[in-house]
């Protein structure tokens, strides 16, 4: 039998923690517990046999670490690690006797890679597509139940993994995320738009491990089950992690866990289990007290929502505006921009249109004698390098649209289907791969039908062949297509009816509404008018120019008659003591400060130079643009305005200022200098570095010369780089709670031989286990790693 036999029909059980259990049992900081696969395979069959008796019926591999990135070095193949995890997980089951063979589940457990996903790190996609995809096929080899894609913090990287695991197998997949206290991951994206993403990409069951203690994740399973049917996972740890007599213990114990695991239940969690700190007397008490329970059925919800990696955009709540310029149609600068590459150009295009009031960006690069595939994923990834928001994907090259949806970040919007049998034929299939909503055209191979009915026959006919391929009509949005009112006077009236009907049905729409007015003069009028009945029809989102005046007149006004807008609140905010709107010409240049906060790396260098022509100093540009710059970067990043991404877009927008001046300035930093060094490194054992790469970015935006080790550093390195630079700040980071005691041994060889500042982080960190290991400083995140840096230096 399959785990999808029992999923939501009953509570089942994961195991707890394999690292914490492996190091009790002597696994030495450095060492990776994949390779106890192999040399202490006994030892970690007895941890999988005491979790089996203490109550879990699956079981996660000890392949946590199990990929290419990670094994090298160690003399073992990834195949040899998870063949013999397994081996080791049946041997476990065949010791525990009397537990039925059809509840004996083990999950293929793959977690992070450890690298930054490219824009912003060195890891290519489709390189982590691959690492994933040999550690699929080892699992497959090795009889494998199920696929648990955990303890994820970039959904970029979740989608790799689950993309791997889809195409890999036929074995049902499981997908937990890294929350913080507030529901975001590391990349900025919110527990709706995680749960939204997996589910599109095919998850049996998404939800929660580590990071959090069960208190905090019950306060977020209700979020999760708001946007989605799936069973829900709770795999907390216990608690926070402390330093106690020399080991690591943490906050919570067996009975308080048990007790709050029971709030997790009656918040929805169907599978229930730990992560780090949770033994088997944890799983056992668990067990125990939500034994014989149902799962508590899923809220009746059907969102229609696409994402980026912010938040969520929703369909229905208000109406949505989709900017409609990044079309080359009749905009010779964006046609000139897109034949040279000019990304520059297009993403101040799409800032503009969010800057005054789109909430998604349509994105289309179709222009003859392009490969239309490469420029429109180009123009797609540098647009996603800046904003959270969802993008909408139109194109009608079946190639470009695969590669697209394929390397997008988040739940796309595409844009488009129609009921020609080739067009659904091709599109259904990636949009049901990828997890993309759709917008459904109203035409079919005999063309437009010049009545409501013949159009709301097209748009049944491509909702019933979406659900052939398992596309719900949630994620299916009809566009009634406007038709210019010159040549038909009831154009107008049919559209208006087709929203109407599908609004009644509970199908969401979307119109290219300056169609309307194609071929008359004053089209603004014509538009906005056109507009204001649409909505009041029951239009969902349009797809509009949001620097037209008139046109967001027509919004703001809508929204607060209807009473979207609760207290006209917004309306008085945008027009009150509002200069007068002008129309959109040319893209606007930045000056320095704009285009390092908005993340434009080409716009930085351009408007240094400008500043240096006007014979600004470099220092002076420094202090009045570049450091502001970064200092409001950090200020919305640490009130979690801006997110990873965006922190890592502005430092290399920095970056590329800096590099402007120092051509002026002819030789070192002045932090250089000035002597401001500072030792960063990963301690020995632990080869996370995506933490430590973020706060070299920023330290040097700020002018730090920073001296960085690397991973698995051992302590006597950092002491000898301390030394040989005078660095007066040593950076330390951990991911792991096995590596935590290489950092308290790195800090003590550092006491005995430097009088250096020692400034800790990582996930495992928190102000009290810095404090107990000895630390000066513990920095939660990069912005905060600054602020003490500066306080250090000043």
């Amino acid at each position: 039998m399959s785990v999808l036999d029992f999923l939501g029909k009953e509570i089942l059980y994961f195991d707890g923690a394999m690292g914490t259990r492996l190091q009790a049992a002597g696994m030495k900081p450095g060492e990776l517990p994949e390779v106890w696969n192999i040399v202490h395979g006994d030892v970690v069959a007895e941890i999988h046999a005491s979790y089996i008796r203490a109550g879990a019926n699956i079981l996660k591999s000890n392949t946590f670490g199990a990929n290419a990135l990670k094994m090298k070095g160690s003399g073992y193949s990834v195949e040899d690690a998870v063949l013999a995890a397994f081996n080791n997980a049946r041997a476990a089951w065949n010791s525990v006797p009397g537990i039925p063979a059809e509840m004996q589940f083990t999950a293929l457990d793959l977690g992070p890679t450890g690298k930054l996903l490219a824009p912003y790190g060195d890891l290519q996609f489709e390189e982590a597509v691959a690492l994933y995809a040999e550690t699929v096929q080892a699992g497959v080899k090795a009889n494998a139940d199920l696929i648990l894609v955990e303890t994820m913090s970039d959904t970029y990287e979740a989608k790799a993994a689950i993309l791997a695991a889809k195409e890999n197998s036929d074995l049902p997949v499981f997908v937990t995320f890294t929350f913080d206290k507030d529901g975001k991951l590391l990349n900025g994206a919110d527990v709706e738009t995680a749960v939204l993403m997996a589910e599109g990409l095919g998850a049996d069951a998404v939800g929660f491990n580590c990071g959090l203690g069960p208190d905090l994740v019950a306060q977020l399973l209700p979020r999760a089950r708001r946007v989605t049917k799936l069973p829900l996972i709770a795999n907390p740890n216990a608690g926070l992690p402390v330093e106690k007599d020399g080991k690591t213990v943490f906050t919570t114990g067996p009975e308080d866990f048990a007790d709050y695991m029971l709030d997790v239940y009656r918040e929805g969690g169907a599978v229930l289990g730990g992560c780090c700190g949770t033994d088997p007397d944890y799983i056992h008490l668990l067990a125990e007290r939500t034994r014989g329970l149902l799962p508590v059925s899923p809220e009746q919800t059907d969102v229609t929502a696409v994402t980026g990696y912010g938040a969520p955009v929703y369909f229905g709540t208000e109406p949505v505006l989709i900017g409609e310029r990044i079309n080359p149609t009749g905009k010779p600068l964006l046609k000139e921009a897109l034949r040279n590459g000019d990304m520059d150009y297009i993403c101040r295009l799409g800032l503009e249109q969010l800057d005054n009031g789109a909430h998604i960006l349509d994105v289309n690069t179709g222009l003859p004698g392009l490969d239309e595939q490469a420029v429109l994923c180009r123009a797609m990834t540098s647009l996603q390098a800046i904003t959270p928001v969802p993008l909408e994907i139109d194109t009608s090259n079946y190639d470009a649209m695969g590669q697209a949806l394929r390397l997008y970040n988040g739940k796309p919007l595409l844009n488009s289907v129609n009921g020609k049998p080739e067009s659904m034929e091709h599109v259904f299939p990636l949009a049901k791969k990828y997890g993309a909503a759709v917008v459904g055209l109203c035409l079919d191979e005999n063309g437009i039908p010049d009545t409501a009915e013949g159009r709301l026959a097209i748009a049944e006919k491509i909702i019933n062949h979406a659900a052939e391929y398992g596309i719900p009509s949630k994620d299916i949005i009809i566009d009634p297509l406007a038709l210019t009112v010159s040549t038909d006077s009831r154009n107008p009236a049919i559209d208006i009816a087709v929203i109407k009907a599908l609004k009644g049905k509970g199908i969401h729409t979307v119109m290219g509404v300056s169609n309307i007015s194609f071929g008359l003069p004053n089209r603004d009028a014509v538009n906005s008018t056109f507009f204001a009945m649409s909505l009041a029809a029951g239009l969902s989102s349009a797809i509009m120019n949001p620097q037209s005046a008139r046109m967001m007149e027509a919004y703001y006004a809508y929204c607060a008659l209807s009473g979207a807008d609760a207290g006209c609140k917004r309306y008085v905010a945008k027009f009150a003591d509002a200069p007068k709107a002008k129309a959109a010409t040319a893209v606007s240049e930045y000056t320095l400060y704009d285009a390092i906060v908005k993340g434009l790396v080409e716009q930085s260098g351009i408007a240094t130079t400008k500043l240096l022509e006007e014979k600004k100093a470099p220092p002076e540009i420094i202090n009045q643009f570049i450091i502001p710059a970064l200092n409001t970067v950090g200020d919305g990043f640490g009130r979690k305005t801006l997110f990873l991404p965006q922190l890592l877009m502005a430092a290399d927008a920095a970056k590329a200022a800096f590099d402007e001046l120092k051509k002026q300035m002819q030789g070192s930093t002045q932090a250089e200098a000035a002597g401001d060094t500072i030792v960063l490194a990963v301690v020995k054992g632990d080869i996370h570095d995506i933490g430590k790469n973020i706060v070299k970015v920023l330290w040097e935006n700020y002018g730090y010369h920073v001296v960085d080790l690397g991973k698995d550093v051992p302590a006597e390195c950092v002491v000898e780089a301390v030394e040989k630079h005078h660095a007066k700040l040593v950076g330390l980071t951990a991911l792991m709670t096995t590596t935590v005691a290489a950092m308290e041994d790195t800090i003590s060889a550092l006491r005995q031989k430097t009088n250096t500042k020692i400034l800790v982080g990582g996930a495992v960190m928190t102000q009290e286990y810095a404090d107990t290991i000895g630390a000066d400083g513990y920095a939660p995140d990069a912005v905060a790693a600054v602020d003490y840096a500066n306080k250090i230096f000043k």
